[in-house]
């Protein structure tokens, strides 16, 4: 028989940060202008703003915790347990005026993730993991994709991944491609069942952060295809660190996808 737990229950002051972030970012869509990051990637006032206030909340509610941001300070911190933020992951959905994108933390202790949040503003959704108790959505448990079927068949891939079916063209891909913009929610299309894998070629650690957790607590392979972001080392900075991914729903999965995988990295 499986046993239910109960969604925890987040430090209210985190959830009030959490939920003004999104109604402001609600309030902003459609009616931003945005700006090239020296990568090439755009950023918002909105974006800027969303990063302020939640490194500023977390230090805050956590002031022994360190918190490492994309739009803030991207070195790991010295402190045991820290934070990594995604405060707009879908800058780009959100200024063309798509209304998919996501706010993401995790919390990390002795180098892993211990605690997921994706929140979801357009459509309202928070994605809660915890560490050896499970994840939830909205405040209900998910379950593992491995136990539901997916008749559709489709795969995530992002704008820069998707490269690789010129790589193998002797070889039909195995599934549907859907690119959905958002590296942490294309992750995540796993855990809940909406795509069968994904498949990320540049994600940062802020970007892969929170799905990572939401990936393992939903037994979810996970295929790091460079390196692994476990253990990051105190100080580092991670501008320019990449973490190629391939995730599935189950391990069959994984290995029908890998060729793709190593055909991105090789």
């Amino acid at each position: 028989m499986t046993v239910t737990v109960p969604s925890p229950d987040l430090h209210p002051g985190l959830t009030a940060m959490l939920d003004r972030v999104g109604e402001r970012q609600r309030h902003d869509f459609g009616h931003v202008a945005s700006d090239l990051k020296a990568d090439g990637s755009l950023i918002t006032a909105c974006d800027r703003w969303s990063d302020a206030t939640l490194v500023e909340g977390l230090a805050t509610l956590y002031p022994q915790e360190g918190v490492l941001s994309e739009e803030g300070d991207r070195r790991v911190p010295t402190s045991r347990a820290f934070w990594v933020v995604d405060p707009l992951d879908g800058t780009t959905n959100f200024t063309a005026g798509i209304p998919y994108w996501a706010i993401s933390l995790a919390r990390f202790e002795d180098g892993v993730p211990v605690l997921a949040i994706l929140d979801v503003p357009p459509l309202r959704q928070r994605i809660v993991a915890v560490r050896g108790l499970g994840a939830w959505r909205n405040g209900k448990p998910l379950s593992p994709p491995s136990e539901q079927r997916h008749p559709a068949g489709c795969a995530s891939l992002c704008s820069r991944s998707i490269g690789v079916l010129q790589k193998l063209p002797e070889q039909r891909f195995p599934g549907k491609i859907r690119l959905l913009g958002v590296a942490s929610l294309n992750l995540v299309s796993v855990a809940t069942g909406q795509t069968v894998a994904a498949l990320e070629a540049t994600p940062k650690i802020w970007d892969l952060a929170a799905a990572w957790l939401v990936l393992s607590e939903l037994n979810c392979p996970i295929r790091w295809l460079v390196r692994s972001p476990e253990h990051l080392e105190p100080g580092a900075d991670l501008t320019q660190a990449d973490f190629p991914v391939l995730a599935a729903d189950r391990p069959e999965t994984l290995e029908r996808f890998l060729p793709w995988g190593e055909a991105l990295v090789g």
